[in-house]
This record gives structure tokens, C-alpha cells and sequence, in this order.
């Protein structure tokens, strides 16, 4: 009988009874009368009558009392009692499980704070994600764990917190204006405005500008926590965008990132889809051709090979080279001002 009633008890909910009724049941198998029972309890027939009646609940207390009565484990009148109080209890509201649910796969409260979508009923920010994923329905947002089907993001293994990101940029991408453009400018700024820039970091606000004059929209958005992300180079039809996070927040590195991307522009990388540069201090093994070409014009850029190889030539063995990290020597270091 027990061992029945434990499996109902995991049953659903129409099944569950109150507890009273399965004592009720073992006291008819024993032949008990309520009189019994409270006298083996040690209490009135007054005190056990309302949870016979299904009035009251079992407490913690009668549950090893009862336990004892009954020779079983005091778990099993505990977790009847349990069983009838979740079965009673009302379900939750459905938009529990679907905040759940946004809130699992990407920082949505995060997003919420810094403007990217507003605060509201959850149909409403559903809705809002739609849009800002640029997808036709809830179904089609990357990483929901009800989708139909992976998108490309999910099989190109970009995380969702770089993807919100990269979305963020492209939104703010879409709302500036670029004349056309020029590789011939773009390439003219590398050589003669861009290295006079390189010694001046008040002067890195002229960057935006310059790129802008190139018909290059520049955005920088802060990354997303827990979200490793330098840049991203992608096209809005003819138009290239880069898209940047400064999460090493260094002059060396932003020079760096920005010529790194530039490279890709320039060798018309990202046209097909986004070329998402998670984090370029790390050097990879499994590098792609591209990424190795926009590297090595990085590196060249913040520091000429040339002058970098004369410098760890004159002051061996007082300069340790490393292959990759030498060659993404601080623009502080002396190396970058010597002729």
C-alpha cells in the first residue's frame, strides 16, 4: 500500500490526495478507529480530525509522529504532504519559463541596462528581440533553445553574447550615413594620416572621421561581460563596417585592432559574412589566411618589421623575441620612434 502510494505521489496532479486520506487507508487495513490512532499518538481525537478531513496540512512534527505509528520513514507522510501542497499550488505564470529561457542564452538584463531593448512585459520583449536579431519570429532568434533549426552564427560556434553584440553594432551601423566608398583614400590614410596619429592618443578621435571620409562607418560599442571581443569587419551592401569593443582599452591595441580590420576591408574580407575578431592578443594555431594577412599588416603598422628585427638585433641578449608578441611591441617602446 505504502510503496503505491509513494509512486502516486510523483504522479500528476489530479492523482494526488490529501495525506488524510492515506491514513485513513492505513488505519482501515490495521483496523484502527480514530481513537486509536490518537491514542497511539498521544493526543486528541480533536487534534488529528482535520487532517483526517483533509483541513489541515501534516506538519514536520506529526510526520515523524506518524512515521513512528505507522512503522515507516517520516519522509513518506512528508513528501505526501509536499506532493499535495505542489498539486494544490497555482502553476506559474508562463512568462517565468520564456524569461528563463531569453535570459539562459543571452544577458538580457545586461541589454536592458544599456538601452539595446526596453524594459517590459516579456510578449513585449520577445517582440523587441525579434527585431533585434532581424528574424521573422520569436522561432528564428539564434540560440533560443526552441529553434527549429541552428542558424549560420550557431554553427560558425560564435557565442551569444558576441552575436547581441554584433547585432548592436550593425543597428548602429544602419542609422549612419557614409559616402562611398574609396580603397584609393582608405589606403592614402593608412600612409600619411593615420602614422602621424600613432604618438598622439588625444588624436585617436580623429579616426572615426577619417574612416568616414573613406566611406568606412566606424561604431564602437562596449562588449558584453564575459564576451571576448576586439572588432568585427562586415558590409551593409557596398558600404564596409567596423565595428570595435576596446576591451584592452590600450592605445597599442587599438591601433592595432583598427589597421587589423582596415586589412580586412582592403582585401574585401567580410562581404559574405561577418569577420568577428574574438580576441587578437591570443595567437592561434588554426589561424585562416585572412586572419594572418590583416595580423601581419597590424603588425607591421605599430611596429615596421624592419626596424623591430634591428632593434632585437642590437640589444640581444638584453630583448627576448617571441615570433608574435615582439612584433606587437607597445607604441611606447622606444623601438617605434627610432629611424
Amino acid at each position: 500500500m505504502i510503496s503505491e502510494v509513494e509512486n502516486m505521489a510523483t504522479a500528476s496532479a489530479s492523482w494526488i490526495k490529501h495525506p488524510g486520506s492515506y491514513i485513513k487507508e492505513e488505519m482501515e487495513e490495521r483496523d484502527w478507529s480514530q481513537r486509536d490512532l490518537a491514542f497511539i499518538l498521544g493526543c486528541s481525537e480533536q487534534a488529528i480530525n482535520p487532517i483526517l478531513n483533509g483541513k489541515r496540512g501534516i506538519s514536520p512534527e506529526m510526520a515523524k509522529a506518524l512515521g513512528e505509528a505507522f512503522d515507516v520513514p517520516a519522509e513518506f507522510f512528508a513528501n505526501l504532504q509536499q506532493a499535495y501542497d505542489l498539486a494544490q499550488a497555482r502553476k506559474p505564470d508562463p512568462s517565468v519559463a520564456a524569461r528563463r529561457q531569453m535570459q539562459t542564452a543571452y544577458p538580457i538584463r545586461e541589454m536592458i541596462k544599456r538601452g539595446w531593448i526596453e524594459q517590459t512585459d516579456t510578449p513585449m520583449l520577445a517582440t523587441q528581440l525579434t527585431r533585434f536579431f532581424e528574424v521573422p519570429d520569436q522561432n528564428a532568434i539564434p540560440y533560443f533553445a526552441h529553434a527549429a533549426q541552428k542558424s549560420s552564427y550557431e554553427e560558425r560556434q560564435i557565442p551569444p553574447s558576441q552575436l547581441a553584440w554584433l547585432y548592436r553594432v550593425r543597428q548602429i551601423a544602419k542609422s549612419i550615413s557614409a559616402p562611398k566608398y574609396s580603397e584609393k583614400a582608405l589606403r592614402q590614410a593608412i600612409r600619411d594620416d593615420f602614422p602621424a596619429l600613432l604618438h598622439a592618443p588625444d588624436e585617436v578621435r580623429q579616426v572615426p572621421r577619417i574612416l568616414m571620409e573613406c566611406g568606412i562607418r566606424f561604431v564602437l560599442v562596449e562588449r558584453l561581460p564575459n564576451a571576448k571581443i576586439d572588432g568585427v569587419c562586415f558590409w551593409l551592401n557596398d558600404s564596409p563596417v567596423i565595428g570595435m569593443s576596446i576591451q584592452h582599452d590600450r592605445i597599442d591595441n587599438f591601433w592595432f585592432v583598427v589597421r587589423h580590420e582596415i586589412e580586412h576591408i582592403l582585401n574585401g574580407h567580410g562581404q559574405e559574412e561577418e569577420i568577428i575578431d574574438g580576441d587578437l592578443e591570443t595567437v592561434s594555431t588554426s589561424m585562416s589566411e585572412e586572419e594572418r594577412m590583416a595580423n601581419d599588416a597590424a603588425s607591421n603598422f605599430c611596429a615596421p618589421k624592419d626596424r623591430l628585427d634591428s632593434f632585437i638585433l642590437r640589444k640581444r641578449p638584453f630583448y627576448y623575441e617571441n615570433s608574435e608578441t615582439a612584433r606587437r611591441t607597445r607604441l611606447s617602446d622606444p623601438v617605434s620612434g627610432e629611424n
